[in-house]
C-alpha cells in the first residue's frame, strides 16, 4: 500500500489520518497498554521501550516522558515535528525523560530541519537526558521497506542502533 499511497498525493490520503491523533492521544493509548501488560504472567518486568517512526518518532518521546518510571528507552527514527510551539511538541516532555533516547534523522527531511534538531538536542540536553542522535544520508521514511525512498543500508545501521539501545537498556527487565 506505500507505494501506491506515495504514487499519488500522498498527503490528501494521509492527511486526515495524522489528523486523528497525537503525541497526547499516544499517551492515552499507552497507559491502557500498560494497564494490560501489567495484567500479564508472561510479562517479565516493568521497564519497556517504545520505538516511533515518522510523527510516531514525537509520540514515543511523549509517551516515554509521559511514564518515565516504566520507560528506559526510546527511539524516534525520521520524526517530524519534534520540537515546535506547539503546545503538545515532544521536546517540551524533556524534563520528564528518565529513558535514554536515540534520535535517527534523516539529512533530507522538510518535517524534521537542522534548526528543529538544534532545538530538540538542547531541550534533550538542559534536561540531562543521555541521547545520540544520528543523521543518516537518506530522506525521510528511510527505514521503512515498503516505502519508495528505502535505503538497505541505512536501515540496517537504524535497527542495529536500535537494538543496542534496547539491549544496553532492557537487559535483565528491571
Amino acid at each position: 500500500m506505500p507505494k501506491e499511497v506515495f504514487a499519488g498525493d500522498f498527503r490528501a490520503v494521509l492527511g486526515p489520518l495524522m489528523a486523528t491523533t497525537s503525541p497526547l492521544k499516544a499517551t492515552e493509548d499507552a497507559e491502557a497498554m500498560l494497564a494490560y501488560l501489567d495484567t500479564r504472567d508472561d510479562v517479565e518486568g516493568r521497564k519497556i521501550g517504545v520505538v516511533g517512526f515518522c510523527m510516531g518518532g514525537g509520540m514515543a518521546l511523549a509517551t516515554a516522558g509521559t511514564y518515565p518510571e516504566r520507560f528506559v528507552a526510546a527511539a524516534s527514527f525520521h520524526g517530524g515535528n519534534l520540537a515546535t510551539d506547539a503546545p503538545t511538541s515532544p521536546h517540551l516532555f524533556a524534563a520528564k525523560l528518565k529513558a535514554e533516547v536515540y534520535i535517527g534523522a534523516a539529512e533530507s527531511d522538510g518535517s524534521y530541519p537542522p534548526a528543529m534538531a538544534e532545538r530538540l538536542e538542547g531541550a534533550l540536553t538542559q534536561a540531562g537526558v543521555r541521547f545520540t542522535t544520528r543523521t543518516y544520508p537518506a530522506a525521510h521514511g528511510w527505514m521503512m521497506p515498503d516505502f519508495p525512498v528505502f535505503v538497505p543500508a541505512a536501515a540496517e545501521q537504524g535497527w542495529s542502533a536500535m537494538l543496542a539501545l534496547f539491549g544496553r537498556t532492557l537487559h535483565g527487565g528491571e
